[in-house]
């Protein structure tokens, strides 16, 4: 009986891997989207004169997140993702 038992979890457990490999191969995509909208927007920034380093928008991007959060996640996990998301996006290479 314990065979089956371990068996049932380890597919399960191989089936949530097939699922985070799924999700991870979105996330990847979407971060190189969000990336390519960040050096958009670097480029346009001198037109306007606005500087590179907007901590009020990031104010608005971590609330705006938290806003969205529905969990497991906690809002302060999520914030300390997009803090380095966010640096990350800074020291790109346009």
């Amino acid at each position: 009986m314990t065979d089956t038992i371990d068996s049932a979890a380890a597919d399960r457990i191989a089936e949530f891997r097939a699922e985070i490999d799924e999700i991870d191969a979105q996330l990847v995509g979407l971060l190189n989207r969000r990336a390519e909208c960040s050096l958009g927007i670097r480029k346009l920034k001198p037109a306007v004169h606005w500087g590179l380093y907007d901590p009020k928008r990031e104010e608005e991007i971590f609330a705006h997140i938290a806003s969205l959060n529905e969990g497991p996640l906690y809002a302060d996990n999520l914030r300390e993702i997009y803090t380095t998301i966010l640096h990350v996006m800074k020291e790109m290479q346009g």
